[in-house]
């Protein structure tokens, strides 16, 4: 069947389903004729056909996503600020469209049968009001399918203790947090609850008691809602986002006072996450802070998603897990010493980040100079790639830093042809249409940057 497309009526001034037969449309998407679609739901359905993870709304831009880490245009037309509040409008509730217009700034959380969860953040620039979707699949992932190591799992089978999440934004951490709340539900018998702004993924009872609460619809702030899990009989607590000193103060008085916590911070690396908790509090109370971090600290997980050869990404990762020796330097502030520790803590479960991304680089997943990129002691990586016979640059010999930048910069034809295939079209996905100031088109699909 053919989805009706909508169209902007100006004296209705809402979107009304596409009479005209001759209008274009979507193969296999949409509501049956007839029914009211608001006219971002049919980019959200191609999101989940094209395997995209975010769609961006811009002011005096075209519409794009982000796929497989790539913008890529998906629209012909530069969208007029009003054409995309008009859009945005449609679908924001009502608490966020008033806290819009008075902060400029707000979150909420879009369902589309069929089509998953959405994360929306709408804000506003030089050009006017701008949006941005992210793609929250409706199934969450397992271990295996995320391909993330046995090594994390001892880490749902504590009982006390804060484990921490960290990565970049758009790096798949709530992604992996879904996944280890998923496996105790469905291997431990306790009490969850779960603390975000807003919530993601949405998690059904297995042999545990979930309870999701949002901030400012279920509860005033994380910190608010993080002191009064204290009075709710938890066993397990996760935190969406440590933003503040105050949360974070509160966390780890969670964790002391026997219980589970996870949560997240956008650090690159264990040590650098060690630090940023520390280093938020005043200076009086950081002795203390290192004492409560050794003894609560139980694990910290950084991830990097890299772009996979053909497509798709894979997630690089960084495991730290705390023994005796590790909570004692924590405790006598010498964190530069972390990155040795994790080295030698092989048979523990631990894991550099160079340690992966050499393990992706040598099964050939990702190319050198993406493994390079996403590196943060790019000289050791570097170094370590020449060992690896498969790890060449195109005269046969190890990648040099210079070579790494331009293959960067200018993918070679040969890489280009691996990721996109023969260029017969067989195996091309459908195109979203495009959305324009007072309708929707079919267009063809092209990425900003070039692979």
């Amino acid at each position: 069947m053919l989805a009706p497309l909508a169209w902007y009526d100006k004296q209705s001034e809402a979107y009304v389903p596409e009479k005209d037969e001759f209008s274009l449309s979507i193969h296999g998407i949409g509501p049956a004729p007839g029914e009211f679609m608001p006219a971002l739901d049919q980019y959200f359905r191609a999101m989940v056909a094209q395997g995209a993870s975010d769609f961006h709304l811009s002011s005096g831009n075209r519409p794009t996503f982000r796929i497989a880490g790539t913008i890529t245009v998906v629209g012909r037309e530069i969208l007029t600020a009003d054409a995309v509040e008009k859009l945005i409008y449609e679908i924001i509730p009502e608490r966020n469209r008033l806290e819009w217009e008075q902060t400029h700034d707000t979150d909420f959380a879009y369902d589309l049968e069929g089509a998953g969860r959405y994360r929306g953040n709408v804000f506003a620039d030089s050009n006017g009001i701008g949006a941005v979707f992210r793609l929250i699949p409706s199934r969450i992932l397992s271990f295996e399918e995320l391909g993330l190591p046995d090594s994390i799992k001892k880490l749902c089978f504590l009982q006390k203790g804060m484990v921490l999440v960290t990565g970049p934004t758009g790096n798949g951490k709530s992604t992996t947090l879904a996944a280890i709340i998923d496996f105790i539900n469905e291997h431990r018998s306790n009490h969850i609850i779960t603390i975000e702004d807003p919530i993601e993924f949405v998690h059904t009872n297995k042999k545990c008691l979930i309870n999701q609460r949002e901030v400012h619809s279920h509860t005033d702030s994380f910190k608010r809602a993080l002191r009064a899990a204290l009075r709710e009989d938890p066993d397990i607590v996760l935190v969406g986002e440590m933003r503040d000193l105050e949360t974070v103060r509160i966390a780890l008085e969670t964790a002391e006072t026997g219980h589970l916590v996870f949560g997240t911070l956008h650090t690159n690396s264990a040590h650098t996450t060690v630090d940023r908790l520390i280093n938020q509090f005043p200076a009086d109370e950081q002795p203390q802070v290192r004492c409560s971090l050794a003894e609560g600290l139980r694990g910290v997980v950084s991830q990097a998603l890299c772009k996979k050869k053909g497509g798709g990404r894979v997630a690089a990762l960084e495991i730290m897990m705390s023994n005796y020796a590790l909570a004692a330097n924590i405790r006598e502030g010498k964190l530069q010493q972390i990155p040795s520790f994790i080295q030698m803590g092989r048979k523990e479960g631990m894991c550099s980040l160079n340690d992966s991304l050499l393990e992706l680089l040598s099964k050939g997943i990702i190319e050198p100079a993406e493994g390079y990129q996403k590196a943060a002691a790019k000289d050791e990586l570097l170094k370590r790639m020449g060992a690896l016979p498969n790890c060449r640059s195109p005269r046969g010999t190890p990648w040099t830093e210079e070579e790494l930048l331009q293959a960067a910069e200018n993918p070679s034809a040969a890489s280009a042809a691996d990721e996109y295939g023969s260029g017969s079209g067989a195996n091309r996905l459908p195109q979203p249409p495009a959305i324009r100031n007072g309708g929707i088109d079919e267009v063809e699909s092209e990425p900003v940057v070039a692979r």
